[in-house]
């Protein structure tokens, strides 16, 4: 058997940990696998005396994790620390000059700094690993970057964020507002204390412009992915997507157009309840890959959790072990396209629109002369409330037809300002 694999291991949270039980639990099996053991030499994180419910006696310490870099034991680094910038930058550049590979979860900074760390590695034949950094355990970076290796992939998309998802469908199975439902997320342990990267789609959009960037084979361009996030459903258009034979779910989409533009959005989409992702449900993740050979490929399972994201790591370890030196984007980064951003105004299909407006006469005059003027055809308006005394704003929901999204835009537009209007309209697309 080869020489044995060491690595250092930055970063002991629960998924940290969970790297270690993994690797105490199957390494026999592990090591058969990859033809030579893995072994943890050094480990570091912020606090040395937590209770981590792992035996970190056999360990080198390191207070200052950067200094993995410079071990001479040491032919891996492990990074589930976190964040874009700041440490977790500083040493996976260090380890990767130094020649040393480096395995990763952070999708952030892959997103924001991606092809930097792969012209490192490529300078220094040292590997760059981020399997666990999209979807936890679902091996889509495998899948794509090797499995669909031989497909041009005509469109991507799915569910890339387990809270967003767990959110949308217990409010469709409890009939509730976000709020509540947000609530109870944080009180299980699906959401986090301060959930906006979630639940304003950035976590989506992370992980979304890096499955571009492999599907495509242009570069990364975090930047560019347009971000709408959840906090703004309520009940009402869940019930009403029910109703039109739809489900409501937090969709990363993106393809790339004939004259080589990149359309990258992460936005709540109505589903066709026949759709494979209408049954994807709680903090699941799911992946949709369209190859002009090898048609719908479907990547589902969970996205996160301490087992998952354990189980993505050491499998790149186990990679790594076998002698993969693959491309981190499936091409050398003097193969990877820049490429502009599309314009989204010239992308066709159906959309759902929610209005709360005054209750007063002439309010769905006004509404239904902008669509006209604007182009856009309805087919279908409800109305959600009667019209009484009272004053309480009423909702209005509608569909249109097929039709170009600068055409919605306009309409919108020219109602901006209007004092029927109680809050900013509500722009939902239909996945198809």
């Amino acid at each position: 058997m080869a020489a044995t694999l060491r690595i250092a291991l930055a970063g002991l949270g629960t998924v940290g940990a969970g790297v270690l039980r993994l690797l105490e639990e199957n390494g026999d099996l592990i090591a058969a696998r990859a033809g030579r053991a893995i072994e943890v030499v050094a480990v570091s994180a912020r606090d040395r005396s937590k209770d981590r419910g792992v035996d970190l006696s056999a360990y080198d310490w390191e207070d200052d994790m950067t200094a993995f870099a410079a071990r001479e034991d040491v032919d891996v680094v492990v990074e589930l620390v976190g964040g874009s910038d700041g440490p977790a930058l500083a040493l996976a550049r260090k380890a990767l000059a130094g020649g040393k590979g480096v395995v990763t979860a952070n999708k952030a900074m892959i997103a924001h700094h991606g092809l930097e760390l792969a012209r490192l590695a490529e300078q220094s034949d040292a590997p760059l690993r981020y399997e666990a950094a999209v979807s936890g355990g679902i091996p889509v970076v495998k899948g794509l970057g090797e499995g669909a290796a031989a497909n041009r992939i005509e469109r991507i998309y799915g569910i890339l964020n387990g809270t967003c998802n767990y959110v949308l469908s217990a409010m469709e199975s409890a009939g509730a507002d976000f709020a509540e439902v947000l609530s109870d997320a944080q009180a299980l342990g699906y959401a986090e204390a301060d959930p906006t990267f979630d639940i304003e789609g950035v976590d989506a959009g992370h992980k979304l412009a890096i499955l571009a960037s492999l599907a495509f084979g242009t570069q990364l361009d975090f930047d560019a992915v347009e971000t709408t996030g959840i906090t703004r459903i309520r009940a009402a258009d869940i019930a009403q997507g029910k109703a039109l034979g739809y489900v409501i779910r937090l969709i990363g989409l993106a393809d790339v157009s004939d004259d080589g533009h990149l359309f990258q959005r992460v936005a709540p989409y109505l589903v066709p309840v026949s759709h494979p992702l209408a049954g994807v449900t709680g903090p699941t993740n799911a992946v949709v890959a369209e190859g002009n050979f090898s048609g719908r490929l479907l990547f589902e399972g969970a996205g996160a959790g301490d087992g998952p994201t354990a189980s993505a790591v050491v499998a790149d370890l186990i990679d790594i072990a076998r002698g993969s030196r693959a491309a981190p984007f499936s091409l050398p980064v003097a193969g990877l396209k820049a490429a502009e951003p599309a314009d989204p105004g010239h992308r066709r299909n159906r959309a759902y629109l929610r209005f709360v407006v005054a209750d007063r006469p002439g309010v769905l005059a006004e509404i239904t002369a902008a669509m006209r003027d604007a182009g856009v055809s309805i087919e279908s308006m409800m109305q959600h409330g009667q019209p009484d005394d009272t004053g309480e704003p009423v909702l209005v929901a509608m569909v249109t037809h097929d039709g170009p999204e600068s055409g919605v835009a306009s309409a919108l537009a020219l109602l901006e300002g209007s004092e029927s209007l109680v809050e900013e309209p509500l722009v939902m697309r239909l996945l198809g």
